[in-house]
Order: C-alpha cells, then sequence, then structure tokens
C-alpha cells in the first residue's frame, strides 16, 4: 500500500504533534507516524511523572495552535515566581512582575500537552499512524519513500525527524550526533502536598546537583533531584517511607509536610546533531538537540524550533518556492542551530560550575547570583530570553 502526503512527521509527542498541527494549520497534508498508542486522560488519575516547564513562548505557540484552551480544561499550573539558590544570602529571584507578565509560564504533565495536541489533530484530520514504527527511509526521483513495520509506504516531499534523541530518521540518515553523558541521573518524583503547594518554583543548587520544587494541580508537586548516578539508583531502590525520610535530610524545610506518591529516574545525556537538514528532511526538538534539564528548557527549545519551521515553510510556500529544498531548510538550521548551541553551551557552563567543589569557586559563584540578582536590566533580558519573548 502507498500513499502520498507532502510532510511525513516521525514521531507524535510534544514537538512532532505541535509541528503537525501547525503545518495542517496553514495548509500543508501531513501525516504523523507514532510508535506509542494514541494518549488518553482521565482527570481522576494522579500526576504523571513527566512535566514540563512550559514558557509564555511556547504557551504562546500552543495558543495560536487552538491547543491551550484544552490545556487549561484539563489541568495545569501557573508560576509566577522562580527562585534559584545555593546559600541562603546568593539568591536570584525571577519574578513574571518585573516583566509586566501575570506569569512566567506553567508546569504541565507531558501526558495532558500530548494529549491536548492529540485532540486538536483529530478535529484537524491528520492521519495519525499509531503503534507504527518507521522501517525504512529511500529517496528515489526526488521523492522520500518511508516504510513503515505495518507494510506501509507513505511518499513524501518533506520528512521530520521528531523521534526523540535516538532518533531512527537521524540514524537513517546518518546525520552524525556530538553527544555525552553527564555525571548525573534525575530522579522525578510526584508528591501530595499537605499545604497548597503556591505559584513559586524554586532550585537549590549543590555540588551533587540541584533539588527542585515545581507545584501542580490542586495540592499536587513534583520534586526534581539530581546527583550521582549510583546515588539516584539507591533512592529507586526505596520505598515511599524511606523516601520520604531521604527527601527530609536532602531538601530545604520549605518543601514542607509532603507524601511521594511515585517516583522514576533517567540518565541525563547531552547531543546535538552536526546537521538539522538533508534535502527534503529535517531534525527538530530532542531529535536535532539535548540539553540538560537544569533550566527547564528542553521542550521550550524545541516549540522555538517549531515555531521557527512553520513560519519558514508557511513563507517559501506563499512564495511560491520548493518549500521542501535545501535552500529553503538551511533557513531554518542557520536559524535554529546557533540559537540551540548557545542555550546548550550555557547551561553546560552553568552545571560545571555548580558541580565544582573548591572552594575558590562556590564563593564566586555565589557571589555571581548576587550580583545576577541586583542586574536589573541585565537580568529582565536574560528572562526575556529564556523565556522566548
Amino acid at each position: 500500500m502507498q500513499q502520498t502526503v507532502e510532510v511525513v512527521i516521525i514521531g507524535g509527542g510534544l514537538t512532532g504533534a505541535a509541528l503537525a498541527n501547525g503545518l495542517t494549520r496553514y495548509g500543508f497534508d501531513v501525516a504523523v507516524i507514532e510508535q506509542e498508542d494514541a494518549p488518553n486522560f482521565n482527570p481522576l488519575s494522579n500526576p504523571g511523572l513527566r512535566v514540563s516547564a512550559i514558557s509564555r513562548a511556547s504557551v504562546n505557540l500552543l495558543k495560536q495552535l487552538e491547543v491551550w484552551p484544552q490545556v487549561l480544561r484539563m489541568r495545569c499550573a501557573p508560576y509566577r515566581v522562580q527562585e534559584i539558590w545555593e546559600c541562603p544570602m546568593a539568591r536570584v529571584t525571577l519574578d513574571a512582575r518585573s516583566l509586566g507578565l501575570t506569569e512566567l509560564g506553567y508546569i504541565v504533565e507531558n501526558h495532558v500537552l500530548k494529549y491536548a495536541l492529540s485532540k486538536r489533530l483529530y478535529y484537524q484530520n491528520v492521519l495519525v499512524l499509531y503503534k507504527t514504527r518507521l522501517k525504512n527511509l529511500q529517496k528515489i526521483n526526488g521523492i522520500w519513500q518511508i516504510s513503515l513495520d505495518n507494510g506501509k509506504i507513505l511518499q513524501a516531499y518533506l520528512v521530520v525527524g521528531a523521534d526523540g534523541e535516538n532518533s531512527q530518521v537521524k540514524k537513517l540518515a546518518n546525520i552524525r550526533t556530538y553527544s555525552g553523558q553527564y555525571a548525573q541521573s534525575c530522579m522525578l518524583i510526584s508528591v501530595r502536598c499537605f499545604d497548597h503547594p503556591g505559584n513559586i518554583t524554586w532550585q537549590q543548587l549543590t555540588p551533587e546537583g540541584p533539588r527542585a520544587f515545581l507545584p501542580l494541580f490542586g495540592y499536587w508537586a513534583s520534586l526534581v533531584w539530581y546527583g550521582k548516578h549510583d546515588y539516584i539508583k539507591k533512592l529507586q531502590l526505596m520505598n515511599m517511607l524511606q523516601l520520604t525520610r531521604e527527601i527530609r535530610l536532602n531538601f530545604p524545610d520549605r518543601v514542607g509536610n509532603i507524601m511521594p506518591i511515585i517516583a522514576g529516574s533517567f540518565v541525563l545525556n547531552r547531543s546535538h546533531a552536526m546537521n538539522y537538514i538533508l534535502p527534503g528532511l529535517v531534525l527538530v526538538g530532542d531529535a536535532a538537540h539535548t540539553v540538560h534539564p537544569l533550566t527547564g528548557q528542553g521542550v521550550n527549545l524545541g516549540y522555538r524550533d517549531v515555531s521557527a519551521l512553520i513560519t519558514i515553510l508557511k513563507e517559501a510556500r506563499y512564495q511560491s518556492d520548493h518549500w521542501w529544498s535545501i535552500n529553503v531548510l538551511q533557513r531554518y538550521q542557520y536559524q535554529r542551530q546557533k540559537d540551540n548551541l548557545l542555550m546548550q553551551n550555557w547551561i553546560d557552563l552553568l552545571y560545571r560550575t555548580f558541580s565544582n567543589q573548591c572552594l575558590s569557586i562556590k564563593i564566586m559563584r555565589n557571589l555571581g547570583l548576587i550580583a545576577a540578582n541586583h542586574a536589573g536590566k541585565t537580568k529582565n533580558d536574560v528572562l526575556t530570553y529564556m523565556l522566548g519573548l
């Protein structure tokens, strides 16, 4: 069986589904291939472990895609202040009011956002093949032949790899990647708070790794715990009572009275594709780049990719250009590659600086935090960049 569409997106997660929504909105014929089952949502369920800090720019994109109202009808939590410190006297406070905003962003469960995106694709009549894997890619007479594990073959002018860090598209296209592993793992813990978690996210920096608190809906919150691989593995083996004791020993007192419900961990990796594009092929999101989640920029960088690619392809189509050509796609790579590299290197600098246990460096970095908190316009400019505004 063969079917021809204009764009085939491999990966229907947070990035791929957003791109499919946007391209369909501007008249592109799109198909999405997703290896997982269709997302679902139960409003009575406990929060999922995987959550994302969605910036104002990402919210604006989701509003344009007519997805955000569905998220608001489900569940999410705005955060208006973000605090970062190592020593209590060296504290950086980022406040939405300093930019004239009502909030800095929202903490959203990944499965909630996936469901909202998939529901919008359904109403747009986009072809989405769930529980389907990419088997092979081959270009014949300028058209991509996409072979799937269900025996179906799609033909497309443009193939988009939105299939994550271990992208099959990237492998089949022989795109090289610079990659490495951080000396840290991350544990996510969904907790029930006895007091309302409020609308402040905070992060205490330690040489072993940050301890972060993210407010969720109702009386729920998410704890993010970075540490050495062996230590996080040890935490993963604990029952919830043992984990509660460890949280009280290692998190600041302001975490309050909480009850952990579920926990999971993963290893932290860094990767960056040498090229984002080939003729008729492009990478977006984690398929192109992954960063340390220290600053919560992963999904937001993916949405910056999506926004840029939609704009470039839309404009090229209106100008009657071959919108799938390498010349058009180079505009996307030029715009996004340097921005992603800048963010990646900046986050890595923070990671190396705050994981160093040298006393002189510790003194200098805390003086730096004090200076940053009193930087005025410079602090607001950095915050504006982080929010993608």
